[in-house]
């Protein structure tokens, strides 16, 4: 199947960090493959920017390498194609050495499209715009791109909001989550209001409840002194999987156009329940990965990894959230994410009612609620589960069966990264996918007395075993609701 590509226009694209892991395995990977497919114009410029001593030919050298490491049909013609784009700055932004460099390479092109990509630690977000504000490069072609996580809290993050916003109009600034670039969430989209099937029973007169997971079977590695700072709730709650459960249940927006996709992610925020020291101890679950085995072989506890043994940081959270409107009521969002868990998934399951009333006798056996599951990783796709006869003679026998729908079967393309979605949307200026101030603002208010509760509370996280699926509280957390997560009943 072909796929359609459409060419932005001419642009300059500035990356800040762009020696650092995240240029290294996503952006320049995704920005090759956005070449090679004939989306990039001619004369399209990839600045890229680091505190190392690099001439141009340095760096094509360091990004030729990151491609053969990460990119699987490396084409010599393109390759060599998309190194001619690379161009080198040398930039301090400590001291702001550097930046009038930068100013002259883009004072060539004024009248083009000029991105800035922050690839950088957050605290470094508001130092490299007021810098950019300062040598006079933000004009009306200009954006920036921020990485999460914005802030620490909602304080922070409002400080860091009003720093960038001084230099960058709100529709200049894209507060990036690579989860919304994911082929299947925008499928969610395409599932709930491009089919008549889905969306009169997306309400709680249908819908028992919902799961969200997002596990992974990695350590947190030479990250854990960030994640130290950060913790679970943090680094995926408050972002990937709060945004998640906003396309789940947000109303169907007057059309896609970016603003009303997001007042309607925007009204979910708000309907969320809160959640506080009366209730923090029912509704949510802390843990803390302890040694055990994963992918075949023995690996350490988190406070091992960390070498701190007074650290009190989640690796794993699991939370039920509920949505206080008419559409919602009743309908419990089971959340959890966490690391070292017994393999990497990320997925929604929608748990449909069960049928009110059974026509079928003992022999047919037991009749399992219909579920819809959409993959979100490793295996991209969508699945229904529905009842059907088991083929034969010999009476009426029921069986559960899989409508499986994976995008690698069906497509047979190469399904593209979230990130060169995203950094094509940058250019279009398409906000669609991108998180609004107001949505941050909002996030933050419903984790901060998450975050203050567990501050004041005397309990620390609870261990688990690395290779399973968290602590056994998390378990009681569904099943005294008389549910079960989804692994746990043979999916």
């Amino acid at each position: 199947m072909a796929v359609r590509v459409i060419e932005v226009e001419e642009f300059d694209l500035v990356v800040f960090g762009a020696s650092g892991d995240l240029a290294h395995r996503k952006l320049l990977p995704a920005l090759y493959h956005r070449d090679a497919d004939g989306q990039m114009p001619e004369n399209a410029r990839i600045i890229c920017s680091a505190r190392r001593d690099y001439t141009d030919d340095d760096y094509r050298d360091y990004a030729r390498a990151a491609l053969q490491e990460h990119v699987n049909d490396l084409d010599d013609a393109h390759l060599k194609q998309f190194l001619k784009r690379l161009h080198y700055v040398q930039i301090d932004i400590a001291t702001g050495e550097g930046f009038e460099d930068l100013r002259t390479i883009l004072d060539e092109r004024p009248d083009v499209i000029r991105a800035f990509y922050l690839a950088v630690g957050p605290d470094l977000f508001g130092t490299i715009c007021e810098n950019l504000g300062q040598v006079g490069v933000v004009n009306d072609h200009s954006r920036v791109v921020m990485e999460k996580p914005i802030g620490k809290d909602g304080k922070s993050a409002q400080a860091l909001n009003d720093t960038v916003g001084a230099v960058f109009d709100e529709d200049q600034i894209f507060r990036i989550d690579h989860y919304l670039g994911k082929e299947t969430v925008q499928n969610l989209m395409a599932l709930r209001f491009a089919n008549a099937l889905f969306e009169p029973l997306w309400n709680a007169a249908h819908i028992d409840h919902v799961q969200i997971t997002v596990a992974e079977s990695l350590g947190t590695g030479g990250r854990a002194g960030y994640y130290d700072t950060a913790g679970a709730l943090r680094d995926m709650v408050q972002n990937h999987i709060m945004q998640l459960l906003c396309l789940v249940a947000m109303e169907p927006p007057e059309s896609m156009n970016a603003d009303s996709v997001r007042d309607e992610k925007l009204k979910v925020l708000k309907a969320l329940a809160p959640i506080d020291e009366q209730s923090v101890d029912r509704l949510t679950v802390r843990g803390q990965y302890r040694a055990g085995a994963s992918a075949g072989g023995a690996v350490p506890g988190y406070l091992e990894e960390l070498g701190n043994t007074e650290s009190k940081t989640e690796t794993f959270v699991a939370l039920k959230a509920e949505i206080a409107n008419w559409r919602w009521a009743g309908v419990p969002f089971y959340l959890r994410t966490g690391k070292r868990l017994a393999q990497r998934v990320s997925e929604i399951v929608v748990q449909f009612r069960p049928i009110p009333h059974s026509i079928f006798d003992a022999e047919a056996g037991t009749i399992t609620a219909n579920r819809l599951i959409i993959r979100l990783q490793p295996d991209e796709g969508v699945q229904m589960q529905i009842m059907i006869k088991d083929p034969g003679p010999g009476g009426m026998r029921l069986r559960q069966v899989p409508l499986d729908m994976s995008f690698a079967e069906a497509f047979k393309v190469r399904n593209p990264d979230a990130y060169e979605r995203l950094i094509m949307d940058v250019i279009r200026g398409n906000q669609t996918l991108f998180m609004r101030r107001d949505e941050v603002d909002a996030a933050w208010a419903w984790i901060d007395p998450i975050l203050n509760a567990w501050a004041a509370s005397k309990e620390t996280p609870k261990g688990y075993t690395a290779g399973t699926w968290g602590p056994s509280a998390s378990i009681a957390l569904v099943e005294r609701d008389g549910r079960t997560w989804a692994e746990d009943d043979g999916q």
